[in-house]
């Protein structure tokens, strides 16, 4: 797959940027009908541009008028480098300054400036000119960027403004392709005898004709139909491209600009983030604690209020880490760049770097939140999984570790390998997937089921153990199942626990009754004794012993009774017995009937159609007809 890169316009209205794009590409992009009469960009507008050495280029035309720059905004957000325009004839203006403002928080740090319409002055003014436009960029990242002197009408400088693009392209670094698809939408159309088509540039990822994905943060889901770059029919298109794609299953008025076409579950729609926060030195106020804003990410604009966690007012030119609470979901993710302008008067105020997306309400003041979130900034990369873990109150697997660190998933493995190693984590390999368990959070589920497991133990004595599924539905009903049983597995190879079946002891354990307990047993046995093969009900074998329940249980998982029907209850020698009876009788006459069983038994049909079917469950005896015969005996 080539290698693309997006160039982005900039600067203020009337500059005469649509002209310069259209004198690069030979693209008009501006095409509503509003825009032609009224000769300034109100939406964006897209066109191929082929560089010189052979880089794929597209360029995203923005709007210049203070009206429109939260439409500006949604181009910019994935431009790799800026074609900032200044006329010539006007100099620098209050957008040219927005629009470099929003760059820069955007960081976007690649770009050429052209000085337009230098037709219309001298060489004079154009020197002039140009020092305002270096004095601009002084401070900023553009500051050794080429200024290029050019003119859409009379074609003067078009070649070494080419030359210079391609120049600066060349130094861009491409989005990964790899991870999971992202793309913010910034147009929606239907094509008769096609549906709905999306476009946008692609964050991150790939997509592939046939693709299943989700539009966050509404949730639906569509496929992939066909799939267009730069109205080239593609099968694939990769990170950094601009990506229009007829999706099926969706209906145009289902999606609109700011949504995001995604891998299915791949990004969260979140109401909170976590951010580092600058307020430019031109913020007209400082911003007060809960202010009300407009807050842009990629081509989304949503309305939230910002909280100062170590203050009550950022002053301008200061950073502070906050959280912005928006008053509708958008998706992000971490290290995302964001953008916020005042509610009123519209100005863009500042914006930042995304470094939590989602999570709690963070009190105000707190020290440990602040080192918390700077860490989540700051730290290394080892450091930043580390304190994930750390903070995790369940299992994470890569792709969460991802999502929270905005790491690589091979880096994310890489540093989850080395913290095994340091004893820091326990790994547990699924099937291709990765899930990290805290060695922290490890000891505290193991003390927890030894905590169940000794209660258990001390409440009922005589009872095989705890039955592990009803343990993992009480306590650990968030763990996946295969992770439940490696936990486990691990527990009882290192002597925790001892798995008995399908129940869990603790070492050492063995169910035994009291001297009294055990005294009832004995004289349970011996008046069953009495009558082996008619033994009394239900109620005066509890009767016998003492009402307890659970020594009914112990009698039975131990074997001293056998449940043979809903109501009845043997010894298991009378049982052994019986079958040694009734065996003898089989092997000679080859079958036999209930009341054969009855008589060789010397009891009631009552006690005797009830071992019989015993039998037949035990695969001891088969029924055929009325009569019954040894199992593997043939006909």
């Amino acid at each position: 797959m080539d290698s693309f890169i997006i160039i982005g316009t900039a600067g203020h209205v009337d500059h005469g940027k649509t002209w310069l794009v259209k004198a690069l590409t030979g693209v008009d992009t501006d095409r509503l009908k509003e825009e032609k009469e009224r000769g300034i960009s109100i939406e964006l507008g897209f066109a191929p541009l082929r560089l010189p050495g052979g880089i794929h280029a597209g360029v995203v035309d923005v709007p210049g008028h203070e009206r429109f720059v939260k439409n500006m905004l949604a181009g910019a957000g994935g431009i790799d480098m800026v074609l900032f325009v200044v006329a010539a004839d006007e100099g620098v203006m209050p957008q040219t300054r927005e629009h470099l403002d929003i760059l820069e928080l955007l960081r976007v740090q690649k770009g050429v400036v052209a000085l337009t319409k230098v037709d219309l002055v001298d060489e004079e003014w154009l020197l002039l000119v140009e020092e305002d436009v270096r004095e601009l960029l002084k401070p900023t990242h553009f500051r050794h960027a080429p200024i290029v002197p050019v003119s859409s009408v009379t074609g003067a400088g078009l070649k070494e403004l080419l030359d210079a693009l391609a120049g600066v392209a060349a130094e861009v670094n491409p989005k990964p392709r790899t991870g999971e698809a992202r793309l913010p939408i910034d147009r929606v159309f239907t094509i008769t005898g096609f549906g709905t088509v999306l476009t946008g540039t692609l964050f991150s990822g790939t997509l592939h004709t046939g693709d299943a994905l989700e539009i966050m943060p509404s949730g639906l889901r569509g496929r992939v139909r066909s799939l267009q770059v730069h109205g080239q029919k593609v099968e694939e298109a990769g990170a950094g491209q601009r990506v229009a794609v007829n999706l099926t299953g969706v209906e145009v008025g289902q999606v609109k600009r700011g949504d995001v076409l995604v891998t299915p579950g791949a990004f969260p729609a979140v109401r909170r983030v976590a951010a580092a926060l600058h307020l430019l030195e031109r913020a007209p106020h400082p911003l007060k604690n809960y202010q009300r804003i407009r807050f842009h990410l990629g081509t989304k604009e949503a309305l939230g209020r910002v909280r100062l966690l170590d203050r009550d007012e950022l002053r301008p030119g200061d950073d502070a880490v906050v959280q912005i609470e928006l008053e509708e979901a958008v998706v992000a993710a971490v290290h995302d760049r964001y953008v916020i302008r005042q509610y009123s008067p519209v100005t863009t105020i500042g914006g930042g770097e995304i470094i939590e997306c989602g999570g709690k309400r963070y009190k105000r003041f707190r020290p440990e939140v602040l080192r918390q979130l700077e860490l989540k900034l700051t730290g290394s990369p080892s450091a930043r999984v580390a304190g994930e873990l750390r903070a995790a109150t369940a299992h994470l697997s890569l792709a969460d570790l991802s999502g929270r660190t905005g790491l690589g998933e091979a880096e994310v493995r890489e540093i989850l390998h080395e913290l095994q190693r340091e004893g820091d984590a326990l790994l547990f390999e699924f099937g291709g997937e990765t899930l990290a368990v805290p060695f922290a959070l490890y000891e505290e589920w193991l003390g927890k089921v030894k905590e169940v497991l000794s209660a258990y133990h001390s409440r009922y004595p005589l009872r095989s153990g705890f039955p592990k599924e009803e343990l993992r539905s009480r306590h650990f009903k968030f763990l996946p199942a295969r992770l439940y049983q490696a936990l486990l597995d691990r527990w009882a190879a290192a002597g925790e626990v001892v798995v008995n079946g399908q129940n869990l002891v603790m070492p050492g354990f063995n169910p035994s009754p009291t001297p009294e307990q055990a005294a009832l047993i004995d004289r349970l046995r011996a008046e069953l004794s009495a009558c082996p093969f008619s033994p009394p009900g239900p109620e005066e074998i509890l009767r016998l012993l003492e009402n307890d329940g659970e020594l009914l249980q112990y009698c039975l998982q131990t074997g001293v009774l056998v449940k043979a029907g809903e109501e009845l209850y043997f010894l298991r020698d009378a049982v052994e017995q019986a079958w040694n009876i009734l065996e003898a009788h089989l092997r000679e006459h080859q079958e036999m009937t209930v009341a054969t069983a009855r008589d060789l038994l010397g009891t009631s049909r009552r006690y005797c159609l009830p071992l019989l079917e015993h039998f037949d469950r035990l695969k001891k005896t088969r029924r055929i007809g009325d009569k019954r015969m040894l199992y593997f005996q043939k006909n």
